[in-house]
């Protein structure tokens, strides 16, 4: 499997700045895998060391901070051969290991000629701690669900992907090309960017293997619910979990506390909700007030959405058989277009460093899906989940911000076409946003 995170852990490699790196991301993404194919690539040398596995190995991380100290007693412990600048040095299941995570700053300030590399399960758990931590002496970076691009190379569609990264205008896609990406787009919401569950598709076409992937995962993400500190946190995470399709269904997708039980507050939720952002297993989404920058200082900090981290997940967790595939548009449809709007946000969280924001008005109700941020600018996006593209919304919030709004987007299944101020992007494309948008300003600029 192809995933374009490497060339961002290349570049990590090849900073002279480089850091430890700390690599986060929702569990089963595909942290450790991408780890050890990074080393085996590009390094001479691979020493990798799980902490869940061997917990004797925390010790020695614990009675010194002398890197080369800690080093040699892990090779001594391991058998594995560390090199300067010839080794990827890998440590997994970090989560519960505080003196580890601390010991980076060591590595950081005195060593920087390892190269460190590390993750865990539910790591965004433990770095959200008040505890020791290595502030400005590591790198991060993200690992989400594979997208839909990295999907179709793994389906043996590079054909597919050649042709869309060979688009160089805003012209309709034929539809040789347009009616395959809608369908394999249809197989994409089935398996979702879970490594796991595209790889029994693609390798099997086994469809029953692939929802036991999926239902394996979600038994997981549930049996870590456990993990919160609090026992009696364990109830209320699973309930605000469970609750997220009927969330989502609603016309109105703005969480209600009162959905995951009858007569909730918010102040008894908000810590379970919290873990569950924390583990990386849902994204939260605010209310914004109104288009200005930063586009975090205009949060309503009382309204958000909640969408889950992949839209494979969301399908299996809101039991929606695979055989939906067969069924026209409706997985495009399915509960108000829920899982359109999933797919579209991950798509977005990848290509823009900050997280989208909604915006909404009342009295007449008008709601725009999401807001983004794109270098200086703010667009609203759209998202329409079958061929009645009609943007009300879009419109609406063109009268009120017409003077902030250079482009208005919407996803559709409608065809790639730039109409005055409005840039129809298929669903398909969702992946090409930032480059699509690039092109469709400098079309508006050209006929000014």
């Amino acid at each position: 499997m192809k995933r374009f995170i490497m060339s961002d852990l290349v570049k990590w490699k090849n900073s002279k700045h480089r850091k430890p790196l700390i690599l986060k991301g929702v569990r089963q993404v595909g942290k450790t895998w991408i780890m050890k194919e990074f080393g085996k690539k590009y390094y001479e040398n691979t020493a990798y060391f799980n902490f869940d596995e061997n917990e004797e190995y925390e010790q020695f991380f614990k009675t010194t901070k002398d890197v080369e100290r800690i080093l040699q007693n892990l090779m001594m412990a391991s058998g594995q051969k560390i090199t300067q600048g010839d080794t990827l040095i890998i440590f997994d299941e970090i989560q519960d290991s505080p003196d580890v995570i601390n010991t980076l700053k060591y590595f950081c300030e005195n060593s920087p000629q390892y190269h460190i590399c590390c993750a865990g399960s539910l790591l965004g758990i433990a770095l959200a701690k008040p505890a020791s931590f290595p502030v400005g002496q590591v790198d991060f970076l993200e690992i989400n669900p594979m997208t839909f691009t990295e999907f179709l190379l793994a389906n043996g569609d590079e054909n597919l992907v050649t042709y869309m990264n060979g688009i160089s205008g805003l012209e309709p896609i034929p539809d040789a090309f347009f009616n395959p990406l809608c369908e394999k787009l249809k197989m994409y919401y089935i398996t979702g960017g879970m490594p796991e569950s595209i790889l029994m598709w693609t390798e099997d076409r086994d469809v029953e293997a692939m929802q036991k992937a999926l239902s394996n995962m979600i038994g997981a993400y549930e049996r870590d619910f456990a993990k919160h500190p609090k026992v009696s946190e364990f109830s209320k995470i699973s309930m605000v979990w469970r609750s997220i399709p009927s969330q989502l269904a609603r016309e109105n997708k703005k969480f209600i506390f009162k959905v995951v039980k009858e007569g909730a507050r918010a102040r008894e939720y908000e810590d379970a909700l919290q873990w569950l952002v924390d583990a990386n297993l849902v994204r939260k989404i605010y209310r914004s007030t109104a288009p200005g920058l930063p586009i975090s200082a205009y949060d309503d900090l009382s309204a958000f959405k909640i969408y889950l981290s992949d839209v494979g997940v969301l399908r299996r967790l809101a039991l929606l058989a695979p055989t939906a595939f067969g069924e026209g548009n409706r997985l495009f449809t399915e509960f108000k277009g829920a899982l359109t709007e999933n797919y579209v946000l991950q798509s977005l969280c990848n290509q823009f460093e900050a997280t989208p924001r909604y915006w909404t008005q009342t009295n007449p109700p008008y709601e725009v899906d999401f807001l983004i941020q794109r270098e200086n600018d703010i667009f609203p996006v759209e998202v329409k989940a079958d061929t009645n593209i009609e943007a009300r919304s879009l419109k609406k919030y063109k009268e009120k911000y017409g003077n902030k709004t250079r482009l208005r987007i919407r996803f559709s299944l409608g065809n790639l076409m730039l109409n005055d101020d409005l840039l129809n992007i298929p669903l398909f494309m969702a992946d090409y946003a930032n480059e699509l948008i690039g092109r469709a300003l400098i079309a508006e600029s050209d006929t000014e």
